[in-house]
């Protein structure tokens, strides 16, 4: 009996640990299938199983061909936009809805430091009697929002799969993260006014001009590196995620629980 509880326990907090898989959820969706497939071949879905706290804002195989043609890197950026890190089902939805509000939703893409300014970020409100999406990032000008369809998958308050009806256009989205990559703008050249010094007769002596092209070829090193220290942006490290808190508070109860049933069995 001892051990039968013994056993039981352990398998309730290994379960607790992963509390799903997306890949396996929407394998049985097959009206998802290419969604699926794309969460899969960029990675995504690894990093949505890490969480224990997620909404997914999913589109059928015939929206899901918007992306075809577009690179992996910037699928990638355009469906974590689709990933909320929160919890929304229907009857959570239902509440913005009777208030006729707006809420802005923080996604997976706000934590990859690539985001610029709101792309992070996605808006969701009332729009033509009907619960709505759209970027909350500048350029959005609100015809780019996209409808709730459906509930597909709710598992409070683990995780949800809404079905909306199209892709979610992020303006610029091509862009991010690209800041890094950009080179410092040149220097400008010294004017020959400050570079060297003329003579009675208008000829620059050779004592200055030496001093000068020194000058030159050293200063806008100099300038160009401190220039693109100050300019290069850091990105902000993501904050840890609730998955690994939740992990770490798994573990202690692991210990606690452990020590509890080996002073039960020993008696």
């Amino acid at each position: 009996m001892k051990r039968g509880i013994l056993f039981f326990s352990f398998f309730l907090l290994f379960s607790a640990s992963s509390a799903f898989n997306i890949t396996k959820l929407l394998e049985k969706q097959s009206d998802f299938s290419n969604f699926n497939n794309l969460l899969s071949e960029t990675k995504l879905a690894d990093e949505i199983n890490r969480r224990s706290t997620i909404t997914i804002l999913a589109v059928d195989n015939g929206a899901a061909g918007g992306l075809s043609g577009k690179s992996s890197d910037l699928t990638k950026k355009i469906l974590s936009v689709h990933v909320v890190l929160d919890y929304y089902d229907t009857d959570k939805l239902k509440k913005i809805f009777k208030s006729n509000k707006s809420a802005t939703l923080t996604t997976l893409f706000q934590s990859t430091g690539e985001a610029r300014k709101e792309q992070g970020f996605i808006t969701v409100s009332v729009k033509d009697n009907q619960i709505s999406f759209g970027s909350a990032a500048k350029g959005n000008n609100g015809d780019n929002h996209v409808s709730l369809v459906k509930s597909v998958i709710s598992q409070p308050y683990n995780i949800s799969v809404l079905q909306v009806g199209s892709i979610i256009d992020v303006p610029d989205i091509e862009n991010s993260g690209s800041a890094l990559a950009h080179s410092p703008k040149s220097a400008k050249a010294p004017s020959p006014s400050k570079s060297k010094k003329e003579g009675d007769d208008g000829a620059p002596s050779p004592s200055d001009d030496d001093e000068s092209s020194s000058d030159k070829a050293s200063a806008p090193s100099k300038k160009n590196h401190d220039k693109d220290s100050a300019s290069a942006p850091t990105p902000s490290s993501p904050a840890p995620s609730a998955a690994s808190r939740t992990r770490g508070i798994v573990a202690v109860g692991a210990a606690v629980l452990i020590m509890v049933l080996a002073s039960l069995l020993a008696a």
